[in-house]
């Protein structure tokens, strides 16, 4: 099982993504290939496979991604060979992925991989803040940038399964584990 989770950019994804994997039995993360930067507390391999943009560029030509998109001016990708040996393991995966991946993901593995989606929604002032406290300290042309996508993540509400407001992180957390244990059960029942 696939279990997508997307939002703006200080909807706190990541940090749910972690706590899921720390709590849940069978559920891992699948790291992301990027060509922007290293960050601190990043973790190459863990948090993201770190390549530099022509290196990413080939891995385009190779056919390696499900799909890929450009944030920020830097390279985003999911693997088709590491979601593919996770499934394959019988994991469940929890990605964080935008709301274009979520699109293109949904439509090329809709009847390989069982797909469950998820968007968090955070108020924009409320995002602002998130933002501005964030521990990698984003410019304020970054934030501008973020806050500018608001609108338009907002739009593609309708190609979730499950719409949650994160406004309390332990909540949040709760809810989206118990999604997953119901959407997993009806996948595997057991009779």
């Amino acid at each position: 099982m696939f279990v997508i989770l997307a939002g703006v950019a200080g909807a706190g994804k990541d940090t749910i993504q972690r706590e899921l994997v720390k709590r849940m039995e069978n559920v891992e993360t699948l790291p992301s290939y990027t060509s922007r930067p290293i960050r601190p507390g990043d973790i190459d391999g863990e948090t993201y496979i770190f390549v530099t943009k022509s290196e990413f560029e080939e891995r385009i030509r190779n056919g390696e991604f499900y799909e890929y998109d450009i944030h920020h001016s830097n390279y985003y990708g999911v693997s088709k060979k590491l979601l593919n040996e996770k499934l394959k393991n019988g994991k469940i995966i929890v990605k964080d992925i935008d709301v274009n991946g979520t699109e293109n993901l949904k439509k090329l593995l809709k009847n390989d991989t069982k797909i469950v989606t998820i968007f968090l929604r955070v108020p924009k002032e409320v995002l602002k803040k998130r933002l501005e406290n964030r521990v990698d300290k984003p410019s304020e042309e970054e934030i501008i940038l973020r806050l500018n996508r608001f609108d338009y993540e907002e739009s593609k509400i309708s190609l979730f399964d499950y719409v949650l407001k994160n406004n309390d992180l332990e909540k949040t957390i709760k809810i989206i584990m118990t999604i997953i244990e119901n959407e997993y059960n009806l996948e595997n029942p057991e009779f």
